[in-house]
Parts: structure tokens; C-alpha cells; sequence
């Protein structure tokens, strides 16, 4: 291991995450390496990788891969002792291929890109209302999914089940499916009537019990919604859905955007160049948030002023009509 010592330095970290252990290289104001080590993920590890780096000199800012996942602990620690943290997104490819990859080139390559600019992104805090929102829609992203898989695997059961029994469900919608299907008695399973019917009241009840669990869970994140941002769900537009996305997306730490644009940048809903030659034009940003983009469509969607005209009540409809307009010169 190259070390080099010079505590006047003015010096950048860079970390390369992993679930059981860091990564870590420092640079000068050069971006030389002055050393490069492992620490593990937990607290001491933390203060451990803190001790060592300010053993080089005065710390510029540190540079973290995967803020989001397995950096997030590192992050919050450093965040709390007052360090200057820039989001790394993983090295491009092209670069990759001329160097190669390790974790110490990788760390090595979060440290230069935080010390000349390249990354400067600050990181969510992840530690207020915000946080607890995201926690909570992991969850209900979850049962929601797991749900929706519970309905297919019983709609599936119906199209294969014995004919006398399948008569009697085919034509259910799925609410009526659901209830009669968990109040089955199969009795002993001695036919492939008897195992249907087992194998739907055990779908059935789980379907209930997902939706039980995403009640709960809607219960909580409108609270935490309407505690946090009550302004925003003042909106016109702006539901607890809505608001959950923009939440996220943005975070606890909102002052870490500088401007609207910013934002709009994060949202996919910022322009970019795509000049070439004589021709000038822009085009959106694709590299943003989906779901925040998702919430700002919504928002313009409900408040655009032919959504309030008679039989338009979708964005199908909505988009007919506009395609009508234009065709006769509306």
C-alpha cells in the first residue's frame, strides 16, 4: 500500500460501497492517491474509515457510490460529522474497459470525480419523514406486487379448475371470486375438486390479507404526507400518490437543490441541447426520476382545462380530443 503522509493537505475521499465492507481511497489536491484501504460496514468501521482520513490532512469531501443502498450507513455517519458528501454514479464503461475494474479503482475514481466536480451531487439526508415515507411505499410496493400475483395465480386456478367448478366461478369478478374462493371447505383432499378448492381459499385469504396490509399501509404514509407537506397536498392536483413520488424523489434535504431547474432536472421534466449543425432544438431529459415525472403528468393532467370538459374523463379521451382539434384546426 503507496502511502503519503501531509497533514496540511487538503484532501478527498472516495468510496466504492459494498454490504460487508468500504472501499476507501484518498487524493491530494491533484488527485494523486495518497492510500487506499477497507473498512468494515458498521459503526466502528465508520469511525475507523473517519480516523483514517483525517489522519491525511483537512477533508475536502468525500465521494460515495450507492448513497442510496449500501452506502447509505456511511453516509448518514459522515453526514452527521459535518462532512461534505457528493453522490458517485458508477464509472462509465469506456473507462472500465481501459483500466479495468476493482473495488480500489472504483474508489479511486469516486474520490477524482468528487475532487474535480465531475460528481456533485449532494445525497439525500435520509434520516427524516421522508425516509420513513420511502421505508413505508418499499413496503407496500411490495404487497401490492405480491397482491396483484395472487389474483392471476387464482384467475389462473379458475381457467384450469375441474369443469362443474370452474362453471360456477368463470363469469365472478374478481371481488366475488376472492370471497366465495376464501370461504371454501375443501374437506379431505381426495379429488382435484377438493385440491382447487384448497388451493384457492389459501390464494384467496392471502389476497385478503394483502390488502388488509396495504389499508395499513396507506393509513400510515397519508399521515406522514399530510404531517410533512400539508402545503403540497393543498395543490390542486396534488393527492397523497402524487405527493409521495415528488416526497422521495426529493428528500429529506431539500435544500439541496439550488434552483427550480434543478428539480425539474431531477424529475426528467428539464430540457437538454440536441443541437447539431444549423438544426437547434432541445429535448427532455430521460436520465431523471420516472415516478416524479409520473407525479408532475398527473398534476398537469388534472389541471388541464379540456379534462373539465363534458365526457372527457381520461387521458385517452383527452388525447382524442386534442387530436381532433388539431385536425380541425380548433
Amino acid at each position: 500500500m503507496h502511502t503519503i503522509t501531509d497533514e496540511t493537505l487538503l484532501v478527498t475521499g472516495g468510496v466504492d460501497t459494498h454490504r460487508d465492507v468500504n472501499v476507501a481511497a484518498v487524493v491530494d489536491y491533484a488527485g494523486r492517491v495518497l492510500a487506499t484501504d477497507e473498512f468494515p460496514t458498521t459503526l466502528q468501521g465508520h469511525k475507523r474509515f473517519l480516523t483514517w482520513l483525517r489522519s491525511f490532512g483537512e477533508i475536502n469531501k468525500v465521494g460515495i457510490e450507492g448513497t442510496g443502498t449500501y452506502g447509505s450507513g456511511l453516509a448518514r455517519f459522515l453526514s452527521e460529522a459535518e462532512v461534505g458528501l457528493v453522490e458517485v454514479d458508477r464509472p462509465n464503461r469506456r473507462m472500465r474497459r481501459h483500466r479495468g475494474k476493482t473495488d480500489y479503482v472504483d474508489a479511486e475514481a469516486a474520490a477524482r470525480a468528487a475532487l474535480n466536480g465531475e460528481a456533485k451531487s449532494t445525497p439525500k439526508s435520509r434520516n427524516g419523514a421522508v425516509e420513513m415515507v420511502r421505508a413505508l411505499r418499499v413496503a407496500r410496493r411490495s404487497a401490492l406486487s405480491d397482491r396483484t400475483r395472487a389474483a392471476n395465480q387464482l384467475h389462473a386456478l379458475v381457467v384450469a379448475a375441474p369443469s362443474e367448478l370452474r362453471e360456477t366461478l368463470r363469469d365472478e369478478t374478481l371481488a366475488v371470486l376472492v370471497d366465495r374462493a376464501a370461504s371454501f371447505r375443501p374437506g379431505e383432499l381426495s379429488s382435484p375438486t377438493a385440491a382447487y378448492k384448497f388451493s384457492m381459499r389459501e390464494i384467496a385469504q392471502r389476497y385478503k390479507r394483502l390488502s388488509e396490509e396495504i389499508v395499513r399501509l396507506d393509513t400510515e404514509i397519508k399521515k406522514l404526507v399530510a404531517m410533512t407537506a400539508p402545503k403540497l397536498l393543498a395543490l390542486k392536483g396534488v393527492g397523497s400518490e402524487v405527493a409521495t413520488h415528488l416526497l422521495v424523489a426529493a428528500g429529506d434535504n431539500v435544500e439541496r437543490f439550488k434552483n427550480e431547474a434543478s428539480f425539474a432536472r431531477l424529475c426528467a421534466a428539464a430540457p437538454i441541447e440536441a443541437s447539431s449543425g444549423l438544426t437547434q432544438r432541445h429535448r427532455l431529459d430521460r436520465g431523471g426520476d420516472r415516478l416524479a415525472n409520473y407525479a408532475l403528468w398527473r398534476i398537469v393532467l388534472v389541471r388541464c382545462p379540456a379534462m373539465n370538459k363534458p365526457g372527457i374523463t381520461s387521458h385517452g379521451e383527452l388525447k382524442k380530443e386534442h387530436l381532433s382539434e388539431r385536425s380541425f384546426g380548433a
